[in-house]
């Protein structure tokens, strides 16, 4: 029964929804402020009709045209008109309802519920000097609201509302400016946190890039290196290995499938390889050739690795649209020694060997030098 209950009140608390939710209002944000405006001004026409306020009615009634037409400007992309209607019209109704109805029914405060959207809207559509823009309306805004609040403090209104009409005005004008606050300081918060989780996966991606190859995954030379230099920083006794390998003919694989087919064995080598060494830090070091680290790794111990290794990639050919692509390995193997000062020492002298066995016969391991 209980289990029963939770599966029916998690989707009200499910992240995903709240994150749909948000950013739904973030990507039609201008659409939503200028329909909730209208709205907001369809129900101060009702409340000022039931409190015989016949000139508020007229004007709500040119509001909500007003912001039909915004509603039509955003649609197609017309913002900044549509952002000065608002500032222009709330300023208006704001004025011309405190002269009506008097400071009482406090619908002034309706300049403090555009706060944040002369701030919010205004970043994104000023740039750079004209941002100042938006300072010098924030504080024309509060310029009107003193002048109203000095200037009608003893002043009469040419209409008086029941004290339940004000009361309703009262808590409306305040929702309306809380609403309005909480709402755009909401989706500020998504925007900036989307906006930094952007950034760091982006800093992640070009980082990786910067260290991966982009076919294979693996590392690349400025991936691998400190890899190698860092093992022979730790300790100079280490016992790693490093493994030379080279696709054999592989230009003939290109050549006879296309190039295509060539990326897919690339890709195929690669499992070979993390499958059979695991552990081990692979690079791709170009081309067609993979640079191997095996640490912890004497050169006895990883002659029969790399060795299976070769005998693997010989046997497992590439299935590339029904068709079975085989290419086999050329692999030199070097163990590290004290003499060896940088890792490139080490990888040449593998590299050396992988050589001497291309120029002898091909899909052999060289692990030694030969005269």
């Amino acid at each position: 029964m209980d289990k029963a209950v939770n599966k029916k009140q998690s989707p009200k608390s499910d992240p995903a929804l709240i994150d749909k939710a948000l950013l739904f209002f973030v990507n039609n944000a201008f659409s939503f402020t200028v329909g909730v405006m209208g709205f907001v001004h369809a129900m101060l026409l009702f409340i000022f009709f039931l409190g015989g306020v016949n000139t508020l009615v007229q004007f709500n009634f040119l509001s909500v045209i007003i912001y039909i037409f915004c509603f039509i400007l955003c649609r197609f992309g017309h913002i900044l008109p549509a952002y000065i209607s608002i500032i222009a019209e709330v300023t208006a109704y704001s004025v011309v309802s405190t002269y009506y109805v008097g400071l009482r029914c406090g619908t002034y405060f309706f300049l403090f519920s555009i706060l944040p959207i002369i701030i919010y809207f205004g970043s994104n559509l000023f740039k750079g000097k004209k941002r100042w823009g938006v300072v010098l309306t924030l504080i024309f805004v509060f310029a009107v609201f003193m002048v109203l609040y000095i200037s009608f403090s003893d002043v009469e209104p040419f209409y008086y509302m029941t004290p339940a009409l004000i009361l309703v005005l009262l808590i409306f004008s305040a929702f309306a400016m809380v609403f309005s606050i909480i709402f755009y300081y909401a989706i500020y918060i998504y925007t900036s946190e989307n906006m930094v989780i952007s950034l760091e996966q982006k800093n992640r991606q070009l980082s990786a890039d910067a260290h991966e190859d982009a076919l294979t995954s693996l590392l690349n030379r400025r991936g691998f290196l400190p890899l190698v230099s860092s093992l022979m920083d730790s300790d100079r006794n280490n016992h790693f290995c490093i493994a030379f390998c080279d696709l054999d003919d592989f230009k003939r694989v290109n050549d006879s499938y296309g190039h295509d087919a060539g990326d897919e064995v690339l890709k195929h080598i690669t499992t070979v390889i993390s499958q059979e060494l695991p552990g081990c830090d692979i690079c791709r070091w170009g081309g067609e050739e993979f640079v191997i680290l095996m640490k912890n790794c004497n050169l006895i111990s990883a002659k029969g690795k790399v060795e299976r290794l070769r005998k693997t990639v010989e046997s497992n050919p590439t299935e590339f649209f029904n068709k079975q692509i085989f290419v086999t390995l050329t692999i030199g193997l070097e163990e590290y020694k004290a003499e060896y000062k940088e890792p490139e020492a080490v990888i040449k002298k593998a590299d050396e060997r992988m050589y001497y066995g291309k120029q002898h016969g091909k899909n052999i391991l060289v692990f030694e030098d030969k005269d």
